[in-house]
């Protein structure tokens, strides 16, 4: 009877972790089975482990894109919720990567293969999801701990038990059947579940909403965040801003000005560099000779451009190369009033003019702000753009708190301040220049659209653009350290409870050991169960 009522609860608990996998399961499932793959001007279907890098693919309307890739010709609407989280389809075209296992809704494409087998995004997301369900968390060694003292003592209370009721009982058997029932009722089964089951599953429901978090010890932390410090640029705002103005200094003409800025801007990944190449592509200005380019981490560039040597960057840069900007100044202070970054640029050591671009704020930036401020978190918001531009965003999100015109290294001296100063600081932003910071708070949180160093950098990774996976990601990491530590109370309550009735021979008349057996079995698919409430966190 005791075999059986423990199998009966090992066979429950593993059906109920079995549910504790499923967000694995569910990606693993996303996996289309086979491709279709241009070769010699004929369209052949292989398996999708056959598939290799350089690979020219066709996806038709309503197929599942086998493996990463970039579109070659046509374009489509592209179901990307799988890994974003966001329903709304994304518009791809030529040049546009797209990412394996997403739905193509629209359009008919060929795109080349980038990224197949393991380094596909799925096959990394499910790395990550996996070893973040395997690892541990800080208070799972503390529940080790007590673990390790309490197997001993209950050891000590049996041999107890035996004794006196061997001593002051009718029989052997009886205080036989009492120490059975004191070790079976003690086993710290439920101790160990509490912790790894809680973690499992909330690891799992993240990644069902886009949120990757690399470990047991990253939910945990996240859960006591204190401040939350927000980039501008492609954090805060999309990072896709466009030229509002182009100003010319006496004597300089605005086209000549826009061609001289986006040829040393060719190239760039930077959002900022992005939209003077793409104004100048509409104006159809083609780039001139470049014979020499500089970048200069959180200045702006120099670069010798049709025989000048032209600087292109923020007032710092100006200041720094001696340059001074003059009647363009007024200009400046008028465009960053507007909200607008300014963009100096300078021909020869002379100031040439000035380059306005506008960022727009994520739709969802202003609420998930709401969010974060309603869970008791400091809001800041930081940029290396000028002082007036980031106040003019940070007013309109509601957030007071603004440090401007820092340099990279600036931020995480920052953060590292912050946190002398007893703050738990989260840090969130999308680009190279981030990945100081990034690495240098306590959690650093990576938008997934920006660069792969954000990524590498941070704990966690969101796989949407928008913000408001930030607040959710926190909610998960409170509630499932709320779950946690109910399944420790109750575990740790039960054995103290239980073990005195097992000793004193009350559980005796009913089964005794039987009993026990029953319920340490009930414990464990209690803790369990418990756990697969955070699969209804939304």
């Amino acid at each position: 009877m005791i075999i059986t009522l423990i199998l009966l609860g090992r066979l429950l608990e593993a059906r109920a972790r079995w549910r504790t996998s499923d967000a694995i399961r569910k990606l693993m499932d996303l996996r289309p089975q086979t491709a279709r793959v241009v070769r010699q001007g004929q369209e052949i279907d292989i398996p999708v482990e056959q598939v290799q890098v350089g690979d020219i693919l066709r996806v038709r309307a309503g197929e599942k894109i086998p493996v990463d890739g970039v579109i070659q010709e046509g374009s489509s609407a592209i179901d990307e919720s799988m890994v974003s989280g966001e329903s709304i389809p994304v518009e791809k075209g030529p040049h546009g990567r797209v990412i394996g296992a997403t739905l193509n809704k629209t359009g008919t494409f060929t795109f080349e293969a980038t990224g197949v087998g393991s380094e596909t995004m799925l096959a990394r997301i499910v790395q990550m999801v996996q070893e973040a369900q395997g690892s541990r968390a800080p208070i799972q060694t503390t529940a080790d701990r007590i673990a390790a003292v309490f197997v001993p003592v209950v050891f000590g209370i049996s041999l107890l038990t035996f004794f006196i009721w061997f001593y002051v009982g009718p029989d052997l058997a009886t205080a036989l059947l009492n120490t059975v029932a004191v070790l079976i009722i003690a086993c710290p089964c439920a101790m160990g579940l509490a912790t790894p089951t809680a973690i499992m599953v909330g690891t799992g429901r993240g990644a069902e909403f886009g949120i990757l978090i690399k470990g047991g010890e990253i939910l945990e932390s996240a859960h006591s965040l204190t401040s939350i410090i927000l980039d501008k640029t492609g954090t805060l705002t999309t990072g896709k801003p466009v030229v509002t103005d182009i100003i010319a200094a006496k004597g300089e003409n605005e086209d000549t000005l826009l061609q001289y800025a986006a040829t040393a801007e060719k190239g760039s990944e930077h959002p900022l560099g992005e939209a003077i190449c793409s104004e100048a592509r509409k104006k159809s200005l083609e780039p001139l000779a470049l014979q020499g380019f500089e970048a200069q981490p959180g200045h702006g560039v120099a670069a010798h451009v049709a025989q000048s040597n032209l600087l292109l960057g923020n007032k710092r840069l100006m200041n720094t190369q001696g340059v001074d900007p003059g009647e363009l100044e007024t200009h400046a202070t008028r465009l960053e009033g507007e909200g607008k970054t300014v963009i100096y640029l300078a021909i020869d050591s002379r100031p040439a003019g000035l380059i306005a671009v506008s960022d727009t704020l994520k739709p969802d930036a202003g609420q998930a702000v709401e969010e974060m401020t309603g869970l008791d978190l400091d809001v800041a918001l930081v940029s290396g753009d000028n002082e007036r531009t980031a106040r003019a965003i940070a007013e309109e999100v509601g957030i007071t708190q603004v440090m401007a015109e820092v340099l990279p290294e600036e931020k995480a001296a920052w953060i590292k301040e912050l946190q002398t100063g007893r703050q738990i600081v989260g840090m969130v932003g999308d680009g190279i220049n981030d990945a100081p910071a990034l690495a240098q708070a306590d959690i650093g949180i990576a938008i997934g659209s920006g660069a792969d160093i954000a990524k590498e950098s941070a704990d966690i990774t969101l796989m949407s653009a928008g913000l408001s996976a930030i607040p959710r990601a926190i909610r998960l990491s409170r509630r499932t350290m709320s779950v946690i530590r109910q399944n420790l109370f109750w575990a740790f309550a039960y054995n103290i409870l239980l073990i005195p009735v097992a000793a004193l021979g009350l559980l005796n008349p009913l089964g005794g050991p039987m009993l026990a057996a029953a319920a340490m079995a009930f414990s464990s698919v209690s803790v369990v169960s418990n756990s697969l409430r955070l699969k209804k966190f939304t």
